[in-house]
């Protein structure tokens, strides 16, 4: 069974940081380019940043230089450091496997995703 399972969201004053984890079973991680999307309240589902097999990465242009995308193949493991948190950064997270980092920030081309996990964050 393939699963990606994220965690360590949670509520966080402005100017904070977060990382969050993205578990990964029953595939191997580094076979996979791994995005991380956002959904914010009342809006669509967007992509933040993704990596590719050999450690390339690609941000939104609004986390670049606050946001860091990193994996760690041998722990089937992906993460996402969140630096100088602002509210319009809450949102649920997900992160999600595809085969293709071209466009990796389109979610359309990715076939498992996580359940999410929830990230505040307040003034």
């Amino acid at each position: 069974q393939w699963q990606l399972v994220e965690s360590g969201g949670g509520l966080v004053q402005a100017g904070g940081s977060l990382r969050l984890s993205c578990k990964v079973s029953g595939f191997s991680l580094r076979s996979y380019v791994i995005g991380w999307f956002r959904r914010a309240p009342g809006k669509e589902r967007e992509g933040i940043s993704c990596i590719s097999t050999d450690g390339r990465t690609i941000q939104r242009d609004t986390v670049k230089g606050r946001f860091t995308i990193s994996r760690v193949n041998a722990e089937n493991t992906a993460y996402l450091q969140m630096d100088n948190l602002n509210p319009d950064d809450t949102g649920i997270y997900y992160c999600a496997r595809t085969h293709m980092f071209f466009g990796c920030l389109g979610e359309s081309q990715y076939d498992y995703w996580g359940q999410g996990t929830q990230v505040a964050v307040f003034p």
